[in-house]
């Protein structure tokens, strides 16, 4: 559980709000229960290292306000609009037996135990956090959903998850959906179309081509020697002239 220092502050003007956020030090408030609101400052420093940490609205803190320690919700932080840096917070008393509504992160482990995803398959993450009605001393830190032995088509619902009797989801009456495995998508590309070589003949000049890769002659076409074949013919047929005495 973390924990913050935090001093009485008994400003009444804005500036001398103004003076406390100038000393590094941010404003907030304790509230509910039967006890009156009590004004308070916190370290600016120590109050960004608790923000950054994984889910600073759903986990309980200790505030130690002049050396007395009570336990407390984060229920807001607000922050400058130029520089986002807070500016104030709220704070929610943990009273045994007060329900809150606060909402719960949800994680999931063993993904490397998962046959599914060694498959391919896809974890489609429908909520990431999950709204519950719980006693504020019975509040969850998180959700834990296991992947271990999870296969492609398996589906994780709010029933699957373990609940305290008390803490129970805001949403009623259905069983709701957290995640599903799904099947991996992958866009299959098109063929690419042959492509043909420069210079290399089509299929109907391969069909026309001899076995010996030459063109049949055409229609009307001599070939080549067909000119000696007739002039030696020709010479052949003639007499020879008698010459006159």
């Amino acid at each position: 559980m973390n924990s913050l220092e935090a001093n009485i502050r008994n400003n009444k003007t804005k500036g001398e709000l103004n003076t406390i956020r100038n000393n590094d030090e941010v404003p907030a408030i304790i509230y509910g229960g039967t006890e009156q609101n009590e004004k308070i400052s916190v370290s600016k420093k120590n109050l960004k290292s608790s923000i950054d940490k994984e889910n600073f609205l759903s986990n309980i803190i200790t505030l130690n306000v002049n050396g007395k320690s009570q336990n407390v919700l984060p229920r807001e932080v607000i922050y400058d609009v130029l520089s986002d840096e807070p500016i104030h917070v709220d704070f929610l008393r943990i009273i045994p037996g007060i329900k809150i509504k606060i909402e719960i992160p949800v994680e999931f482990i063993n993904h490397e135990n998962s046959p599914g995803l060694k498959r391919g398959g896809v974890l489609n993450i429908v909520r990431r956090k999950v709204e519950l009605n719980c006693p504020s001393e019975k509040i969850p830190e998180k959700l834990t959903i296991d992947l271990d032995g999870v296969d492609i088509g398996e589906s994780f619902k709010i029933s699957s998850v373990k609940l305290d009797p008390e803490v129970v989801p805001t949403i009623q009456g259905r069983d709701f959906v957290i995640a599903t495995l799904a099947a991996p998508t992958v866009m299959k590309e098109p063929e690419k179309p042959a492509e043909t070589t420069e210079g290399e003949e089509g299929a109907e000049g391969a069909e026309a081509a001899t076995t010996d890769g030459e063109k049949p002659a055409a229609e009307g076409d001599k070939k080549e020697g067909d000119d000696k074949k007739t002039d030696d013919k020709k010479s052949a047929d003639k007499k020879p002239t008698e010459e006159k005495k």
